[in-house]
């Protein structure tokens, strides 16, 4: 499939935001997908002008229906196309003449539907490139402009959720139309206005980043939720959602493709290629989107971001009525990476002025029942709360009916301060819509509440400071071009250049050769075949380990080159590197592979064979400095390795982290030359005494599949 035609941000207004729409297919019946458009754009008011358009019919709900296109008295702004594949391409063209911007096409059976429908799309994707127009889809549910009420799609969610009664700052952006339905009337159910409701279909001329990359820089969008199958445009993708983050816009996301079941189902319905998950999950980290897997959970992202003016952070402090309470919030709170800190002692002292000495008051807080007694004592707790740079975020939990005794004071407080409060009722509450307009969240759900509030908090700090963002526009490494031979040797020399340490090594090309350089190294020396075909060496026999003395070194080289010869004949070889045995605490895998979507992306694992056993791997796209790549080390569960674990000596982390982020300028500094480089391992010696590649690798661009 072509990539889609790059139109400007500016080229999309009249799809999203049109003065006028036309709709070839138009139906007097608002079930069919050619009058469910026009209904909607009669019932809700649309303002602009609507030109329905078929020879069937003298009026369409109550307007006046064209017999065609080129009858119109004016080019509309949009078209919608409510008819078959077969036809589309010709009423393109006929578009196209009559002077239209932007079209939607509903029509299924193109790239969809197997290698007819795919060829179907190419011959449409082929036509649009030699055009102005903007198209949208094919296999499309069409769009709606909901501070506009310019309805463009046949989505019956329109009918039957709650009404918009106003402007809305929400965008939905899916490639799933079902699932834009399916958000959006959740989320209506919760009060979330809309801006926009956009899915993509097949994006044969506009995909997602292109949306997103609108949503980016309109005023109406304050947030974006959106569903992905595949991104076909990483690069642009990341700078719109880098704008969104600069910009302190909200994005959520959920990727489709978790499992191989999931991978195979994307396949089916769009013809995308799920792409690597965890590759995923680090670049929207990276990126600060909020990872979802949950609809519900999305819409109480998009309720939430409407509090995202207050200062919040991961630092939680829990009050209940119930020490139980506490505990099960607590507990799932730190499970999901927030902390849950002990208060200070003066904090202490002012909550138990308050509350009875059976009740706990270092965090979580249970103010007991005691309360009720002394309702005035809330607004006292609360303010000190707001004031204390122990935690970022208050989070209460009460029975309705005390939620009700507290909602003055909590409103008060909250409007005071800047710091976020956040109510769960599992009761019924008078006055939580007073809560909400005070500017403190109601949750109904103590798991919703947690699974909502958990990453926009993490949310909330993360984009104070992203380091990534930062290092994403620095000027990148000067060009460093690929050594003619990509032996282990020239790779590793390639990669010293930018900060990665190799040990004592020497290359010959005899046996004696060997010999003198293993005297000059000192022994045990390693002895392995030099040669840029063999990526696997031992696999070759081409690795000879702890050889003592000259003698054992003359017979390794004799047998390594034997052994490699049998096992490839036609590679090159180049004699063998002689390397001094080295030993420490651990051993790393520091790779980069390109992927597909995001480009160069690195993977740091501990535990050398067992790495891909156990896939106790970290994953960044780059570039990464040593801070990052220290988060890096601290994501492994086999961390506790490096830092003294059970008495063992501790690793040599600071030297880890300094030579990863030496290998991500090295990586860089290829450019587009290689697909993949690899230290495997690298070796930890002990704290202070530094780290080195014991072998490394590098596959140029496109290489063969015989160096993999």
């Amino acid at each position: 499939m072509r990539s889609p035609v790059k139109h400007s941000t500016h080229r999309l207004e009249p799809l999203l935001n049109p003065a006028s729409i036309a709709i070839v297919g138009a139906s007097n019946n608002a079930a069919r997908i050619g009058g469910m458009p026009i209904a909607h754009l009669t019932k809700f008011g649309y303002q602009g002008r609507i030109y329905p358009i078929n020879p069937k019919y003298e009026q369409v709900f109550g307007l006046r229906c064209h017999a065609d296109i080129e009858s119109l008295p004016e080019a509309p702004d949009l078209v919608v196309l409510a008819i078959a594949a077969a036809d589309v391409l010709a009423m393109l063209r006929r578009c196209a003449a009559r002077g239209v911007r932007a079209v939607i096409v509903y029509a299924a059976g193109f790239a969809e539907e197997g290698a007819r429908g795919a060829a179907l799309q190419a011959e449409l994707e082929a036509y649009v490139a030699t055009t102005d127009l903007v198209v949208a889809g094919p296999n499309a549910m069409g769009f709606a402009n909901l501070n506009t009420q310019a309805h463009t799609n046949f989505a019956s969610v329109f009918n039957t959720a709650p009404m918009q009664p106003g402007r809305g700052s929400v965008s939905l952006l899916t490639q799933s139309g079902n699932v834009c339905a399916a958000v959006y009337a959740i989320a209506r159910r919760l009060g979330v206005d809309f801006s926009h409701f956009i899915n993509t279909g097949n994006e044969a001329c506009v995909d997602f980043a292109q949306y997103l990359e609108y949503l980016a820089q309109d005023d109406a969008t304050d947030v974006a939720l959106g569903y992905i199958e595949e991104l076909r445009d990483g690069e642009r993708f990341m700078q719109a959602a880098e704008r969104f983050s600069r910009q302190g816009k909200l994005l959520v996301l959920y990727k489709a493709g978790e499992t191989d079941k999931g991978s195979e189902a994307v396949r089916s319905h769009t013809s995308a290629l799920a792409g690597d998950q965890a590759v995923y999950q680090a670049a929207f980290r990276q990126l600060d989107i909020i990872q979802s897997n949950d609809f519900v959970q999305m819409a109480q992202l998009a309720h939430l971001a409407g509090y995202r003016h207050k200062s919040a952070g991961r630092r939680v402090a829990i009050i209940t009525i119930s020490g139980a309470l506490g505990a099960i919030l607590a507990d799932k709170f730190i499970a999901l990476g927030l902390d849950v800190p002990t208060l200070p002692q003066a904090l202490q002292d002012t909550l138990r002025s308050g509350i009875p000495d059976y009740g706990m008051v270092s965090n979580p807080v249970d103010v007991t029942g005691n309360v009720v007694n002394d309702p005035g004592f809330v607004r006292t707790a609360m303010e000190a709360l707001a004031q204390s740079d122990a935690v970022d975020a208050v989070v209460i939990y009460a029975p309705g009916y005390m939620l009700d005794r507290m909602a003055d004071d909590l409103c008060a407080v909250s409007q005071k301060f800047a710091r976020l409060f956040v109510a769960i009722d599992t009761g019924a509450a008078r006055t939580r819509e007073q809560l909400r307009a005070g500017g403190v969240p109601v949750f109904e759900d103590i798991g919703v509440a947690v699974s909502a509030l958990s990453p926009f908090l993490l949310w909330q700090e993360r984009r104070r400071n992203n380091r990534w963002l930062d290092l994403r526009g620095e000027a990148p490494p000067e060009r460093t071009a690929l050594p003619p031979s990509l032996d282990e040797y020239s790779t590793k020399q390639l990669l010293v250049r930018h900060g990665m340490p190799a040990g004592a090594e020497r290359v010959a090309t005899t046996a004696d050769e060997a010999a003198a350089a293993a005297e000059a190294i000192g022994y045990p020396v390693v002895l392995k075949v030099l040669s840029a075909d063999i990526a696997h060496k031992t696999e070759a026999g081409g690795v000879r380990l702890r050889l003592q003395d000259a003698d054992e070194v003359r017979k390794a080289f004799t047998e390594v080159l034997a052994s490699v010869r049998r096992h490839a004949p036609q590679a090159r070889i180049d004699g063998a590197l002689v390397c001094r045995m080295e030993s420490g605490v651990a051993e790393l895998i520091v790779g980069a592979t390109r992927d597909p979507v995001f480009g160069m992306t690195l993977t740091v694992g501990l535990g050398g064979v067992l790495t891909e056993l156990y896939k106790d791997v970290s994953h960044r796209v780059l570039p990464v400095d040593a801070s990052m790549a220290r988060e890096m080390l601290g994501e492994l569960k086999a961390f506790p390795l490096l830092t003294g674990y059970r008495g063992r000596a501790p690793g040599d982390v600071d030297a880890a982290c300094a030579a990863i982020a030496g290998f991500s300028r090295a990586v860089l500094a290829l450019q587009e030359q290689a697909d993949e480089v690899e230290v495997n391992p690298l070796l930890v010696r002990e704290r202070g005494h530094g780290v080195c590649m014991l072998d490394a690798l590098v596959l140029p661009a496109k290489a063969s599949p015989h160096n993999h």
